[in-house]
C-alpha cells in the first residue's frame, strides 16, 4: 500500500543507515584510539579490570625502581665490607709477623697496624648510599633497624593491596656502633674474649706486656701491640689473633648475608619485569582492537553506508511516483 503520510520504506532505509552510522562511528573510534574498551560504557567489566591493572602495573614500576636503589645500597655495603676483609687480613699478617718481633720492631709493626685500623674505619664511615649505611651505625639503645628493600606490589583474592619486602639485618653485619647504649657493638668495635674471639657485653683491658689472662678482652678496632713504650708480650699477640680471626669470620658471615639480598633483589627484579609484561600482554587482551579485524569492518561499513544512503533515496523517490497518478 502506497502512502502519502508514512512512508515505511524510507523508514526501514533510515533505521538501517543509523546503525550502520553508529557502527562505522565505533569502529572509527577503536582505530584512531586503538582499543576496542577505551572507557566504561565499552565494557564496564573490562574497563574495570584493565583500568586497576593499569594501576598495579604502574605500582610495579614504583617498586622496580625501589629495587635498583636497594641493590645499590647492598652493592656499597658490600663493597665496603669486602674491603674491609682484604684489610683486616693484613692486619692479621701484621700480627703474625710481630710474633717474636724485639720491642722496636713491635712499635714499628704497631704504626702499620694503626694505619689500617683507621683504614678500617674509612671503609665503613664511607659505605653509604642515599644517606644509607649498613656498616657504621649509631644505635640511641636497643638494636639497629633492619633495612627494608621494597620488594612486590601484591593484590589478593579479594583485591586487598599489600607491599612486601627484602629485609637486610642490619645487626648482624654492622662494623661499627657509636651508639650510646646498643644492644650490641659492632663486629670491629666489639669486645672480645682474647681465648676465644668470642663477643662480650662487657671488656677487660689487659696489661700490655703482661701474660695474657683468660679475662683480657680485644677490639679490633682499638688492639694494640705497642703503647706508652711497653710492647704486648707474645701470649697477648696470640690473643689478638684470635679476636681478628674470630672477627673476620663474622664479617665473611656478613658479606654472605649482603650477597644473599643482592641475589634475592637481582631475582625479584627479573620477576618484576616480567609481571609487568604479562599484566600488558593481559590487558591488551581485554581491550586492545584487533586493528586488521577493524580495517576490514571499517571498509564494509563504508560499502553498507553507501548502499543505506541509496536506498533511503529509492525510498524517499517513492513519494514522487504517487504525484504521476494525479498528472493529467
Amino acid at each position: 500500500m502506497s502512502s502519502i503520510m508514512t512512508n515505511s520504506a524510507a523508514l526501514t532505509a533510515l533505521q538501517s543507515l543509523n546503525a550502520t552510522s553508529k557502527s562505522l562511528t565505533d569502529t572509527q573510534a577503536r582505530i584512531s584510539t586503538g582499543y576496542k574498551v577505551s572507557q566504561a560504557s565499552d565494557n564496564a567489566a573490562y574497563w574495570s579490570i584493565a583500568t586497576t591493572m593499569r594501576s598495579d602495573n604502574q605500582a610495579m614500576s614504583t617498586v622496580s625502581d625501589a629495587l635498583g636503589l636497594g641493590a645499590s645500597k647492598v652493592d656499597t655495603a658490600y663493597t665496603g665490607m669486602s674491603s674491609a676483609i682484604d684489610t683486616i687480613n693484613q692486619i692479621k699478617t701484621k700480627l703474625v709477623a710481630s710474633y717474636g718481633q724485639t720491642d722496636a720492631s713491635k712499635e714499628k709493626t704497631q704504626v702499620e697496624i694503626a694505619a689500617l685500623q683507621n683504614q678500617l674505619r674509612a671503609y665503613a664511615d664511607g659505605a653509604t648510599f642515599s644517606g644509607t649505611n649498613m656498616l657504621s651505625v649509631s644505635t640511641a639503645t636497643g638494636t639497629a633497624a633492619d633495612v627494608k628493600i621494597v620488594s612486590a606490589f601484591n593484590r589478593d583474592a579479594t583485591g586487598a593491596a599489600s607491599i612486601s619486602t627484602i629485609d637486610v639485618n642490619v645487626e648482624s653485619i654492622k662494623l661499627y656502633d657509636a651508639g650510646a647504649a646498643p644492644t650490641a657493638k659492632g663486629i670491629l668495635d666489639t669486645a672480645r674474649l682474647g681465648t676465644t674471639g668470642a663477643a662480650v657485653a662487657t671488656a677487660s683491658a689487659p696489661t700490655l706486656g703482661a701474660a695474657a689472662a683468660v679475662t683480657d678482652t680485644y677490639s679490633v678496632a682499638s688492639l694494640t701491640i705497642f703503647s706508652g713504650g711497653t710492647a704486648a708480650s707474645d701470649s697477648q699477640i696470640a690473643q689478638q689473633m684470635n679476636v681478628v680471626d674470630a672477627a673476620l669470620k663474622a664479617m665473611t658471615n656478613a658479606a654472605t648475608t649482603l650477597g644473599a639480598a643482592k641475589s634475592s633483589i637481582d631475582l625479584q627484579k627479573t620477576f618484576t619485569s616480567n609481571l609487568m609484561d604479562s599484566i600488558d600482554r593481559g590487558v591488551g587482551q581485554l581491550v586492545d582492537a584487533d586493528m586488521n579485524k577493524e580495517s576490514t569492518r571499517l571498509q564494509a561499513l563504508q560499502v553498507q553506508q553507501q548502499l543505506g544512503i541509496q536506498a533511503l533515496s529509492i525510498a524517499n523517490g517513492s513519494s514522487q511516483s504517487i504525484l504521476s497518478l494525479f498528472r493529467g
